[in-house]
């Protein structure tokens, strides 16, 4: 199992709601083999045809089925809506973990 990094952009919708969010999801995150790598909010747009949302948060997993138990663990029902209530414009993509670029480079 190779690990994978889920790149999460979105805009704070209700603040409440995302704060309770993220009391809890650090942790439960960790149980479920993810790390956050890094927490970054939006500074400019230099290029691109991603409209720019206000954070970002890059989550490296284990897997990508320990994203997927993260995702579709039953004791965390409650948890996931504060994500979906508490943020808006939500961009969530999954990447392969790479040593360096040269799978992506080869003709």
């Amino acid at each position: 199992m190779a690990p994978v990094y889920a790149l999460n952009l979105f805009d704070v919708a209700d603040r409440d709601e995302y704060l309770a969010y993220s009391r809890r999801s650090a942790r439960e995150v960790a149980a479920h083999g993810g790390r956050v790598v890094a927490l970054g909010r939006f500074r400019e747009q230099v290029t691109g045809d991603v409209e720019p949302r206000q954070v970002l948060i890059l989550v490296e997993w284990e897997s990508k089925e320990a994203f997927d138990s993260y995702r579709g663990d039953p004791a965390l029902a409650d948890l996931h809506p504060h994500r979906e209530n508490g943020s808006s414009a939500y961009v969530w993509h999954l990447f392969d973990k790479l040593d360096d670029l040269r799978p992506l480079l080869k003709e």
